[in-house]
């Protein structure tokens, strides 16, 4: 199966912009619809972003729509987070994951593989 791995995460004044990567290794990364989630502290896991294998699906959560960018380059086996205009409630670890079987889904339980996680911290 396919291994993931994300970086980018750093620390970014409030209104500043960032762009996570999240590597694939193992399996083709074009067999899998990919997502993008947080945790901030004291949080439960949250869906941010989600895009299709194809990349003709993509989806954002109500706080981060207009303001995040999900992409994907398959040839690379990479999928990015570019985000814009953070605020200081971005704070969190954020984790990609790969969804096998659903396709773009919103919810946590559809995916099936997880990367470690980047920590973002947006400070005031």
């Amino acid at each position: 199966q396919v291994q993931l791995v994300e970086s980018g995460g750093g620390l970014v004044q409030a209104g500043g912009s960032l762009t996570l990567s999240c590597a694939g290794s193992g399996r083709p990364f074009s067999n899998y619809a990919m997502g993008w989630f947080r945790q901030g502290p004291g949080k439960e896991r949250e869906f941010v972003a989600t895009i299709s294998w194809s990349g003709s699906a993509i989806y954002y959560s109500d706080s981060v729509k207009g303001r995040f960018i999900i992409s994907r380059d398959n040839a690379k086996n990479t999928v990015y987070l570019q985000m814009n205009s953070l605020k200081p409630g971005g704070t969190a670890v954020y984790y990609c994951a790969a969804d096998c079987f659903v396709g773009a889904s919103i919810s946590a339980d559809d995916y099936d593989i997880w990367g470690q996680g980047t920590q973002v911290t947006v400070s005031t």
